[in-house]
């Protein structure tokens, strides 16, 4: 059985003096010929942000913040997965695992960490408790970079449960959004005996044919979105999932490239009211974009997509599930249609606010449907 090495992130002064000096060199596009963010971040935001990452932002002081929870690394494949381990003092805490997305990080979940593994201290009850395991996707972060093809989803879904069982998991649930909540379901859809349940918050269901005469609301809202996504919002996917190294050039030599291609998709899936830093604090925002920077993530992060995208067949998913649809969502589902593909569908709810990365934007809503979702699955499994 592979082992899990104890690992904290560690960043060289030469490191960081690297990115000030290219920060210092940065050459700026001409600003933008409309008065909002439809051709893409503007030109003064990301000044704004050149300015406090450069002066004013504190790596070092963010570090010790994610490294306060426990980390490690396991060989799994021939990759090394960086992921981190948080154990409840609960002696009745079942283990979870979560799942970040593209351009998401571990980052994500640090404001949920303390009330999974230690409810009592955060409203919750003693049965609430969770051991935690939040691993880093292949490819991104301090994760290894795949050297080979065939790290796609099916593969990582895989990966994941050995993950679990080499920790000692035999039983657990999963939980996920963006390629998180797609890795979670494919998990669910293999569905190897060790997963008990899932939870996503980015479900991929196909609308139903049959309901295409009698649309209710979320379902109308839906197409509307999903409409968007593919006319207005997929550029960066398109690119993602064909020519991935090419684009790799531009976001391992610049940062504020890499920073501008993050942080687009913040202010486009938050539901941040006009300005991702309404609803997360830029420092928030500057850790996210490191943990790409820093390991020079851009290129290996997409190819996620060129593994993927296309390839992601719709097979049904019989393990208990549960679903929480946040309005800012790229991509929603109503119950019927939900209920399709998962079979065995527990839990859905439709939140009033919240977005795409919903444990990051809210976090007491997000923890308040993977209380509700898992407290139903504890009880049927």
């Amino acid at each position: 059985m592979t082992t899990a090495v104890p690992f904290q992130i560690e960043t060289p002064a030469a490191d960081i003096e690297d990115l000030k000096a290219r920060l210092r060199l940065t050459r700026w596009p001409d600003k933008e010929t409309p008065a909002d963010w439809s051709q893409g971040i503007p030109l003064a935001y990301m000044k704004d942000i050149h300015d406090y990452w450069l002066n004013h932002y504190d790596w070092p002081a963010r570090l010790e913040k994610i490294n306060q929870w426990p980390g490690f690394r396991m060989t799994i494949e021939g990759l090394g997965i960086h992921f981190l381990h948080i154990r409840s003092a609960s002696p009745g805490a079942r283990p979870l695992l979560l799942t970040h997305g593209w351009p998401g990080s571990i980052i994500e979940f640090q404001k949920v960490i303390g009330p999974l593994t230690d409810p009592e201290a955060h409203g919750g009850n003693a049965e609430d408790a969770f051991h935690l395991v939040v691993p880093t996707l292949p490819g991104f972060g301090y994760s290894d970079k795949p050297q080979t093809t065939g790290w796609g989803i099916e593969k990582i879904a895989t990966a994941w449960n050995t993950l679990m069982v080499n920790l000692g998991y035999e039983s657990y649930f999963a939980q996920g959004g963006d390629w998180g909540a797609i890795v979670t379901t494919e998990i669910g859809v293999q569905n190897l005996g060790n997963c008990q349940g899932i939870h996503v918050n980015m479900p991929i269901v196909a609308p139903d044919p049959e309901t295409m005469n009698d649309l209710s609301d979320l379902e109308q809202a839906a197409l509307a979105a999903s409409t968007f996504y593919q006319q207005e919002d997929s550029g960066y996917s398109k690119q993602q999932s064909t020519r991935p190294q090419t684009l790799g050039y531009g976001l391992a030599d610049s940062p504020i490239g890499q920073a501008a291609w993050i942080l687009e998709k913040f202010y486009q899936w938050m539901d941040c009211q006009g300005h991702p830093e309404n609803i997360v604090s830029r420092d928030e925002l500057l850790d996210n974009v490191m943990l790409y920077w820093l390991p020079d993530a851009g290129a290996s992060s997409a190819r996620i997509y060129w593994e993927s995208m296309g390839k992601m067949k719709m097979l049904p998913v019989e393990v208990p599930a549960g679903i929480s649809i946040f309005p800012k969502e790229i991509f929603k589902t109503s119950e019927r249609w939900a209920k399709k593909r998962f079979t065995n569908l527990m839990h859905f709810s439709v939140m009033e606010k919240g977005g795409h990365f919903a444990a990051f934007e809210q976090p007491a809503l997000w923890l308040q449907e993977v209380r509700n979702c898992f407290r139903k699955l504890r009880q049927a499994t």
